[in-house]
């Protein structure tokens, strides 16, 4: 009788060892899952300001262009009539304008960078995300195909 309550015992623990196990399985892959979730939804988000980033680029890079071309336009007449302190003044600002707009497009050519990279890293962590939940997905299936 004690070999049999000791065969009972034995396979009552493995049993419960494997529902144990089981639930840790189950509730690290649901962990994963969250994260991949989250992870989507930054994606989603960062995603969604890359259009607009890129119009602001163009619109500052076209900006910067035309504040170029005015100081550009400004230095020719003030060569023309330098002792002119009115269009040595316009082309003091004009030369302002096109320093800051430069500027400017360079600060928004670089967010739209940052913004890109920051994409891929959350690409990758999903991609990570997904390479760990892909283990319990096929040592789950493994363990359902024996019979």
């Amino acid at each position: 009788m004690t070999i049999k309550k000791g065969i009972l015992l034995s396979i009552g623990l493995l049993s419960l060892s494997m529902a144990l196990s089981a639930q840790q399985t189950n509730t690290d892959s649901l962990s994963l899952v969250s994260k991949i979730s989250d992870y989507q939804l930054q994606l989603g988000k960062l995603q969604n300001k890359v259009d607009q980033m890129t119009r602001d680029k163009h619109d500052a890079a076209t900006k910067a262009q035309q504040s170029a071309d005015d100081n550009a336009t400004a230095a020719d007449r003030l060569s023309a009539d330098s002792k002119n302190k009115s269009l040595a003044k316009e082309a003091d600002n004009k030369a302002g304008d096109a320093k800051s707009d430069s500027k400017k497009a360079r600060q928004t050519s670089d967010k739209l960078s940052r913004l890109k990279k920051d994409i891929q890293d959350i690409q990758g962590k999903i991609a990570d995300e997904q390479r760990k939940l892909d283990v319990y997905r096929q040592g789950s299936s493994a363990a359902t195909i024996h019979p």
